[in-house]
């Protein structure tokens, strides 16, 4: 199983989960895939993500996460806290500090909803900051030296011992996605 963790203001609608999503299906493991649109808040994230980790755990279900950006620095939260294994896409290193620029009124990229980035967005943001990995090669980091929004170096330093994937070129949606599904779906251990 695959639980999947969007970025911010992204959603389960991206290309990365659909794309995800298109090539477990082809392999019959459509089943398999969890993405959920997750809340504003990092809290009420995390608080979502810890009962969907704790519905597939209660059904002796493996349980790797992926992450894209935001997404990536709520996995490593999530894999810290549950002894899971996680891919991070472009992931964000400290997203207290990278997320700061944004205060203010933001738009779901897919629903065109809004909603307001505030100060308690980033108190609960620095709230679930991992100081320490705890097994390094519990992680894969997938990032693209051409990212516009986060310095991929960042990730190489903080995922230091982890698989690393560092590309040339590129940019924060990680374009050569669709080139690692199979090894992501292999690294979460699914046929």
């Amino acid at each position: 199983m695959i639980l999947y963790l969007h970025g911010f203001t992204s959603g389960p609608q991206s290309k990365k989960v659909q794309a995800l999503a298109a090539r477990m299906a082809e392999r019959g493991l459509g089943d398999r895939l969890i993405a959920p649109q997750l809340p504003a808040s990092p809290a009420a994230a995390i608080a979502l993500a810890d009962a969907l980790i704790a519905k597939v755990g209660a059904g002796g279900t493996a349980l790797t996460l992926a992450g894209s950006s935001l997404g990536g620095y709520y996995a490593t939260h999530l894999a810290e806290k549950h002894g899971l294994k996680a891919v991070l896409i472009n992931p964000a290193v400290v997203a207290a500090l990278e997320l700061e620029r944004y205060l203010g009124p933001q738009t779901w990229l897919y629903s065109g909803e809004t909603f307001d980035f505030t100060r308690r967005h980033i108190a609960e943001l620095a709230a679930l900051e991992v100081s320490r990995l705890a097994d390094p090669r519990h992680y894969w980091l997938l990032a693209e030296a051409g990212d516009e929004t986060l310095d991929y170096r960042h990730a190489v330093a903080r995922y230091a011992g982890a698989r690393q994937t560092i590309l040339p070129g590129g940019d924060h949606s990680f374009t050569r996605w669709d080139d690692y599904l199979d090894e992501v779906l292999a690294f979460a251990g699914l046929p």
